[in-house]
């Protein structure tokens, strides 16, 4: 298994992206672009990248932040998180930036490319899509949907009026983060710009469901390992469907 950090960058910002990849399969095959949370590209992202990379695809780990920074607090959290939440168009051309790596690697089938994210990198998959780029499909698990956090609007770009790419939601009923408005707003987003779109819905499931280290329900913040495993089977059927819909090479 191939596995190294892939240096890139976009208008002079400097990034830090995971690669990794079974060099034994000699053929071009899926790649998954992985979006971090808000914390940054850290051990859970790359986990899930290697986790991607077993299964056969080519899997790329973004970096959003650059120089692969890490937030240990809140805090810090939106300090970086924030400036992009803002800059919709920033957040996208740097999500652009990590497309544009993983479609050079030799191995990827570049008309085969989706995209998953958490938290914030729900909305960074978002964004790729509403960017209009050559994407198969998007997944956003408990994705960051609002225009708004506290006093920070967001300035966005108008859509392409039809987008490339399905897309998958995966969400707790009991987030605190996401409104019923945020919801139904996308959905019609979505619906407008001809997406094929699937949304599933979690009971009894709060924000950051698929990450182990998620452990602060007051904060609306708790791992469900029945909703984990219930989105990895949907997220793994949606990928093997999309990647095998037309009569190309399957994995």
């Amino acid at each position: 298994m191939f596995a190294s950090t892939v240096p890139y960058s976009f208008d002079g910002q400097q990034m830090l992206g995971y690669l990794t990849y079974d060099n034994s399969i000699t053929e071009k095959r899926p790649a998954v672009l992985i979006a971090h949370a808000w914390r940054g590209q850290d051990d859970f992202a790359r986990q899930k990248a290697d986790e991607f990379a077993s299964k056969g695809y080519v899997a790329f780990a973004m970096d959003v932040f650059g120089d692969c920074k890490n937030a240990t607090t809140d805090e810090e959290s939106l300090e970086l998180m924030l400036p992009l939440f803002k800059e919709r168009k920033l957040l996208q051309e740097r999500a652009k930036a990590a497309l544009a790596v993983v479609c050079e690697v030799p191995y990827t089938d570049s008309q085969r490319v989706g995209v998953i994210g958490f938290c914030f990198g729900g909305l960074t998959a978002l964004e790729l899509l509403r960017s209009g780029a050559e994407v198969r499909c998007i997944v956003c698990c408990h994705a960051v949907l609002a225009d708004q956090l506290g006093d920070v609007k967001a300035i966005r770009t108008p859509n392409k009026p039809k987008l490339s790419g399905s897309a998958l939601f995966l969400h707790g009923n009991d987030d605190p983060m996401v409104s019923s408005h945020n919801i139904q707003s996308t959905q019609e987003e979505l619906d407008e710009a001809d997406v094929d779109w699937q949304f599933h819905t979690f009971g009894k499931t709060l924000h950051a469901f698929t990450n182990p280290q998620a452990n602060d329900a007051e904060k609306g913040l708790l791992y469900s390992p029945l909703a984990s495993a219930r989105s990895w089977h949907a997220i793994n059927h949606f990928f093997t469907e999309q990647f095998n819909s037309t009569k190309e090479s399957q994995l």
